[in-house]
């Protein structure tokens, strides 16, 4: 009875109310984008937008979500932010594999390429049976020449740690003013677009046949590559083409164009 005329419990405040997701989610994302922005910055951009924390409840959604303290949290860059500073002047390479069916049996082939990540363009910079250091030193002149080079302006090739990037290659890169950026060990996502053509270039064409000799492998890569650049769409490009055609009046009949007896096929209205 004593206990229960000093119990406190139904008059007690229900303490200090949470804070509302939406500014919870704007200290994230504040603190997320702009990694050397601290409390007192965060603080003062949210009041910007009529919403009044204090430090400590910043600090507090900060820690909850595994964000750490400016000082730390702006060491170094993370790969999206090296790719989006660095995105006009940044090319990506990498191989693929074809296997031929001859009179001696199957022959692999390995196809390498770059790629230009800004627009997503592809060149297929050489196709062997026996790549080795000199073809890829070679293959390196042809990508940085000076006048025809698919990567003469860029400044930096990411790739990833396979022999065939051999010392001469990144030498070769280095003379014509291009760094080569060596992916860690296992990275699962850092040359992402390029892996998307591989996969596509698969996916939609090479599985789909067999193959007899080089001469039909190679005039099939090339059928595909003018495909790509020019009669598939890109969802990482907002669904466009990469070389736009010019548009036809919408009265002109629709045709459409096949590749490799229809395997690949791109629907377009007749010029007038």
């Amino acid at each position: 009875m004593v206990a229960r005329k000093y119990d406190g419990t139904a008059k007690r405040d229900p303490g200090r109310p949470r804070t509302k997701d939406e500014i919870r989610e704007l200290v994230v994302r504040i603190a997320t984008e702009n990694r050397s922005w601290g409390y007192t910055r965060i603080q003062g951009s949210l009041a910007n937008l009529g919403h009044e924390v204090s430090r400590g409840t910043i600090a507090n959604i900060l820690h909850e979500q595994g964000l750490e303290p400016a000082p730390q949290r702006r060491k170094g860059t993370i790969w999206p932010e090296f790719l989006k500073a660095h995105w006009d002047v940044l090319g990506a390479a990498d191989f693929f594999t074809v296997e031929v069916w001859t009179l001696g049996g199957l022959v692999r082939y390995v196809v390498f390429f770059a790629m230009e990540l800004s627009t997503r363009r592809v060149e297929i910079a050489g196709i062997s049976a026996e790549p080795a250091g000199a073809w890829m030193a070679q293959v390196a002149r042809n990508l940085t020449d000076a006048v025809e080079g698919f990567l003469r302006s860029k400044r930096y090739l990411i790739h990833d740690r396979d022999p065939l990037f051999t010392f001469e290659f990144v030498r070769i890169l280095k003379a014509a003013g291009m760094e080569s950026v060596k992916l860690p060990a296992r990275s699962l996502d850092l040359n992402a677009f390029a892996e998307r053509f591989v996969l596509s270039i698969k996916s939609e064409c090479l599985e789909r046949m067999v193959f007899f000799s080089e001469a039909q492998m190679r005039h099939t890569v090339a059928e595909f590559m003018e495909h790509y650049h020019r009669e598939r769409n890109h969802q990482g490009l907002d669904n466009r083409l990469i070389e736009t055609r010019k548009a036809e009046p919408p009265t002109e009949p629709v045709v459409c164009q096949q590749r490799l007896s229809g395997l690949l096929r791109y629907y377009h209205r007749r010029a007038a």
